[in-house]
C-alpha cells in the first residue's frame, strides 16, 4: 500500500543583516498600494505589508535590496537594560534615579526628584514595570477623558496595550488601546496618540477629515510629538523588552 507523501512545511523567509539572520513578518494587506518595511521595535524581526496580488519572492527581494538601512536601523535599537538600584527609569520624560534600599518600602514612590523603593531586589524590575504601568492607566484616563470632551463624544473603555509595534489603536467598537509603555516618554507625546486613538472615535480612517480633527483637537505640538517618537520610540522598549 502506498502511503500519502507528506508536502514539507515552506521554510520561513529570512533576511541576514551583518551577523545576524532576522525573520521577514510578510503580510498582505487590502488597503496597501506598495511594498513598506519597518524592524520590529526590539530588533527581532522584518515586517513588510505589501498589496494583495504581490508575490512573497518580490517583498523578500525588497527586504534584500535595503540591508544598508535595516543595518542602520539595527544600530539603533536599545540594548535591554533592566531598572538596577542606581540606575535610572524613565518616567514621563525624565530618567529618575532608582534609590533602593531593602529597608525602603516595597511599593515604589516618587521622593526628592528619585524613585525610591524596596522589598528584594531580585523582584524589582517586575515592580517597578507594575508601578509604570498603574503610573500610566491613570494618566491615559484623564487624557482620553481630557480629548473625548474636546471632540465632543463619550469617553470609551480604555485598555493598557503592551504591542510591540502599535503606540495606539481603536477597535471598530470604540475601545481604545494605549501601549503603556508611552507612560516613559513626554506628555506631549502620550497624549499625542491618545488624541490619534480620540479621532479615529470621529473618523475609523486616515482621511483628509481625520487629520482635522486630530489637528482640532490635539492641544500641542503635534510634529514635535511625532517627530520623538520616530527618533525616540524604541528607547521606551529598553528597560523592560
Amino acid at each position: 500500500m502506498i502511503g500519502w507523501l507528506r508536502r514539507a512545511e515552506p521554510k520561513p523567509a529570512t533576511i541576514v543583516v551583518g551577523e545576524r539572520e532576522l525573520p521577514l513578518a510578510i503580510r498582505a494587506h487590502a488597503r496597501a498600494t506598495r511594498l513598506t518595511m519597518r524592524l520590529a521595535p526590539d530588533g527581532s524581526e522584518v515586517r513588510i505589508t505589501m498589496p494583495r496580488g504581490v508575490r512573497i519572492a518580490e517583498a523578500v527581494s525588497f527586504a534584500r535590496s535595503r540591508r544598508g538601512w535595516l543595518a542602520q536601523q539595527l544600530a539603533r535599537v536599545p540594548h535591554h537594560a533592566p531598572p538596577a538600584p542606581g540606575g535610572t527609569l524613565l518616567h514621563r520624560g525624565t530618567a529618575l534615579p532608582i534609590d533602593w534600599h531593602a529597608a525602603h518600602p516595597r511599593t515604589p514612590a516618587i521622593i526628592g526628584g528619585s524613585l525610591r523603593c524596596g522589598g528584594p531586589v531580585e523582584t524589582l524590575t517586575p515592580r517597578l514595570a507594575r508601578w509604570l504601568a498603574t503610573e500610566a492607566e491613570a494618566l491615559l484616563a484623564d487624557d482620553l477623558a481630557h480629548y473625548c470632551a474636546r471632540a465632543g463624544v463619550a469617553a470609551p473603555a480604555l485598555r493598557l496595550s503592551r504591542a510591540q509595534r502599535r503606540w495606539g489603536s481603536c477597535s471598530s467598537g470604540g475601545t481604545v488601546r494605549i501601549n503603556w509603555r508611552l507612560i516613559q516618554a513626554p506628555d506631549p507625546v502620550r497624549r499625542s496618540v491618545v488624541a490619534h486613538e480620540v479621532a479615529h472615535l470621529l473618523h475609523f480612517d486616515h482621511s483628509p477629515a481625520f487629520h482635522a480633527a486630530l489637528a482640532r483637537i490635539y492641544d500641542a505640538d503635534l510634529p514635535a510629538a511625532d517627530r520623538w517618537l520616530k527618533a525616540h520610540g524604541r528607547s521606551l522598549y529598553a528597560a523592560f523588552g
